[in-house]
């Protein structure tokens, strides 16, 4: 059985692009020296110009029973 953990990374918009409001690859950085198991990456909404508005981070961890 795994726990799943989800963190939101806010996008910040410029003129014609995005950007993370964080350093996600250091977020997935460390959950893995936490135990977590990156998985994968969504972006659940999608805003009014067509752009993600932010995106998850989907992290997995084994549960000992």
């Amino acid at each position: 059985m795994f726990e799943y953990k989800f963190v939101k990374v806010e996008l910040h918009w410029g003129f014609t692009r995005s950007k993370p409001a964080e350093d996600y690859q250091e977020i997935i950085q460390e959950h893995a020296r936490d135990g977590w198991r990156f998985v994968q990456i969504v972006a659940p909404t999608i805003g009014s110009s067509g752009q993600p508005e932010y995106f998850d981070l989907i992290f997995e961890k084994k549960i000992s029973l």
